[in-house]
């Protein structure tokens, strides 16, 4: 898919979910930087969401205030299940525009559409409202970001035929697992002729760091290259790829993307075969598939820090760091929830886009980190 100014879409795309931090506040210099570096390398899309704390303002800051409208593309997201009513939900996308002021969005979708919600955006009418705002002119290309099984992605494609690209989590380690079903959504989209939005690249982080026994594979082929860039070529090399989102939260992470990215070559005969041999060991961890989106947080009713705990936890499971997995946890949970106050209430759960059963690893981690 070309852009609404008729360029090809580059390969990256700068997911603005995981921003730089200064204490509790998003780290606006940094992020400049960051932005100012991806533009110059000849990259545009830009992906936020009206749920992402900070996100859309700092996009402000950072991006629109900075640089020429026609230098970018912009994407953000609708999200149903934080709207009361279908006034509310279609405040969303007043505020979107409003926090960022970009004056349309390029790319908007839909966020974050499963079985147990897309039922939702229709009892609100939000695809009528989208191609409402197409047809206005504030909106370039609709799309929706999906999390669900490939049987609901064909009926949502089959029932909207007028979306123009699908946003669906495709990384080397879900290709094959039932729960994410990343191979299989890919051929439905592919099957009906619709431009996919890669996120998850590196599975929130986990890939830039894997079992030790998969970073010796990918050093023996390339001593120099991150973890990172395996995952995020891996993906990039698919057909009918829009871009690839990664959410970058330092300049280093930038500059890394960037060093391979910018003349992208996709994964050759021998570095398939690697990536397959990485896949196969992965069929195997233990480590939890967690990619620390956070959606889980948000509501949690005894104030856990999900994410980090899992984060801890996979030091000890993936490459045997008991002592920095016990740091880790009690950093995580300093003034918050440890995994023991976990009252097994469901919410995690119910809005878990890798459908994890959450509350069987908090015991675990409950298990092995506090005793």
């Amino acid at each position: 898919m070309s852009d609404y100014f008729g360029k090809e879409v580059p390969k990256l795309g700068f997911g603005l979910m995981r921003l730089p931090r200064k204490g509790l506040s998003i780290d606006i210099r940094q992020t400049e930087q960051m932005v100012d570096a991806f533009l110059e390398a000849g990259f545009t899309y830009f992906d936020t969401a009206f749920v992402y704390p900070g996100s859309e303002a700092a996009a402000k800051k950072a991006l629109i205030d900075r640089h020429p409208r026609e230098s970018y593309t912009l994407a953000t997201k609708l999200n149903a299940m934080v709207a009361p009513t279908e006034k509310g939900a279609r405040k969303q996308f007043e505020t979107s525009l409003k926090r960022t002021g970009a004056g349309y969005f390029d790319y908007y979708l839909l966020h974050a559409l499963m079985e147990n919600n897309y039922a939702r955006y229709d009892k609100l009418h939000l695809w009528d409202f989208v191609k409402e705002q197409k047809e206005n002119g504030l909106i370039r290309h609709v799309g929706f970001s999906f999390h669900g099984g490939p049987q609901l992605l064909e009926k949502l494609l089959q029932e909207h035929p007028e979306v123009d690209f699908v946003q669906l989590q495709i990384n080397y380690a879900d290709w094959e697992k039932p729960s994410v079903a990343s191979r299989a959504n890919y051929e439905v989209a592919r099957k009906y002729g619709k431009s996919i939005v890669i996120m998850e690249p590196v599975k929130g982080g986990t890939l830039a760091d894997p079992p030790k026994e998969i970073q010796k594979l990918f050093k023996d082929c390339h001593p120099d290259a991150s973890a990172a860039s395996w995952a995020i070529r891996f993906a990039a090399s698919l057909d009918g790829i829009l871009t690839v989102l990664s959410g970058m939260s330092n300049t280093q992470q930038m500059a890394d993307n960037l060093s391979y990215m910018k003349d992208f070559e996709p994964l050759n005969e021998e570095e398939q075969k690697i990536i397959q041999e990485a896949q196969r060991i992965l069929g195997k961890s233990a480590t939890i598939p967690c990619t620390a989106c956070r959606y889980c947080v948000e509501g949690c009713p005894k104030n856990i820090p999900i994410p980090e705990i899992f984060s801890a936890m996979n030091k000890r499971l993936g490459n045997g760091q008991f002592a920095e997995s016990l740091e880790d946890y009690a950093k995580a949970v300093e003034g918050r929830g440890k995994a023991s106050a976990c009252i097994s209430c469901g919410q995690c759960e119910r809005v878990c886009p890798q459908h994890l059963e959450i509350t069987k690893y908090l015991k675990e981690c409950a298990d092995v980190l506090e005793n």
